[in-house]
């Protein structure tokens, strides 16, 4: 909004200063603190009024014992998020761009998956929510909206199904005829995987922050044609104006952390885990960086591997022994080391220090090829 004001502006009636709002670095500034500050504003409001409401958190019997404590605690907290997340995008970013419009679309469209599943958790009351498979719905309907645009849409026709292979020179994977099934399946694993890791004070938000600042770097680059020319990736036009967006997730989240880290005032709930998943997962598609997401987003990769495992081991043991074995204590992993005995701080403390080496290997990747 502002961004076409200033535009018009600056062609029609230029003054000192008036072109600055054409430079990507400085409206993905004013993006995160515009959503920094919107955070801060808004949090207050909505845990009272949660609290108010008695709208909180319902803890697992089955959970770790430290957790009890938490019973009560505002949930929903997704709503902070997405509000600080898309009034900036609306103020700074090119809100035609096919890139803003898609990642916006899916974002808003699983948060109303994930607000519909902690309504009828909290306040209707129902232990398991919305049904998996509807949720499971929501998130392929995304990734098959996505996938369809960008397989359709003119804007990407030079490159549409491929994407960049990560560590290898000069080399492109096409999905030809599979690329609509593999957005489905990324979008959806990204989705559920930041959905699992949700279950420490401050954890999902905080490793979100560090995902984001590398994809705020990749879709930078990716769209300016020296540095993806001089970084040999694909040029993808239009795709910087991901980096506004992508300064929005990171100010709302910094800005949520400041009440989420433990102990935490407010839980993100499915409201914000579904939607920021479901972002990272838009997101590495359209900069055609999905490859890295093991890597990048590994602490999710493994927090997703482990509830895998533990699942399918304990049904092979149940159908050979009779008697359901496990290969962690509790799945996801987090909840493995708060059995064994870490702190919850210095579980989520040293996932912090992971998942920054993974996106340093990540950005790393783009030169060493």
């Amino acid at each position: 909004m502002i961004y076409y004001i200033f535009d018009y502006i600056n062609r029609n009636f230029p003054f000192p200063g008036s072109n600055l709002f054409n430079y990507l670095t400085f409206r993905s500034a004013l993006a995160a603190i515009t959503s920094l500050f919107l955070s801060f504003y808004i949090a207050p409001k909505v845990i009272r009024y949660l609290k108010n409401r008695q709208i909180g958190e319902e803890i697992r019997k089955e959970g770790p014992e430290t957790h009890f404590a938490k019973a009560g605690t505002p949930t929903m907290g997704g709503i902070i998020i997405i509000i600080s997340i898309v009034v900036p995008v609306l103020l700074w970013s090119n809100i035609l761009s096919v890139y803003i419009l898609l990642t916006l679309f899916g974002m808003i469209f699983l948060s109303v998956v994930g607000f519909y599943d902690d309504y009828l958790k909290v306040i209707k009351k129902m232990k398991d929510g919305l049904i998996a498979r509807y949720k499971l719905i929501g998130q392929v309907m995304v990734g098959f909206f996505v996938g369809c645009v960008i397989y359709f849409f003119p804007e990407f026709q030079n490159f549409a199904t491929l994407t960049t292979v990560p560590f290898i020179k000069d080399m492109n994977l096409d999905y030809s005829v599979l690329f609509i099934p593999a957005m489905i399946f990324i979008i959806t694993a990204t989705s559920n995987a930041v959905n699992l890791t949700d279950g420490l004070d401050g954890l999902a938000s905080g490793l979100l922050v560090i995902v984001m600042l590398a994809l705020a770097f990749m879709s930078y680059v990716s769209g300016n044609a020296i540095y993806a020319d001089y970084l040999d990736i694909l040029f993808l036009p239009g795709s910087g104006e991901l980096t506004v967006f992508i300064s929005a997730i990171i100010g709302a989240l910094l800005g949520f952390l400041w009440y989420n880290f433990y102990p935490a005032q407010i839980f993100m709930g499915d409201t914000g885990s579904l939607a920021l998943g479901g972002a990272v997962g838009i997101i590495s598609v359209l900069i055609k960086k999905e490859l890295l997401l093991p890597i990048l987003a590994g602490v999710f990769f493994l927090e997703t591997v482990s509830v895998i495992i533990q699942t399918y081991y304990f049904k092979y043991t149940k159908k050979k022994y009779g008697v359901g074995k496990r290969v962690f204590k509790m799945a996801p992993i987090h909840h493995h080391f708060e059995k064994v005995g870490w702190a919850e701080p210095k579980i989520v403390m040293r996932f912090y220090i992971i998942a920054v080496i993974l996106a340093i290997i990540s950005m790393a990747s783009f030169k060493v090829r």
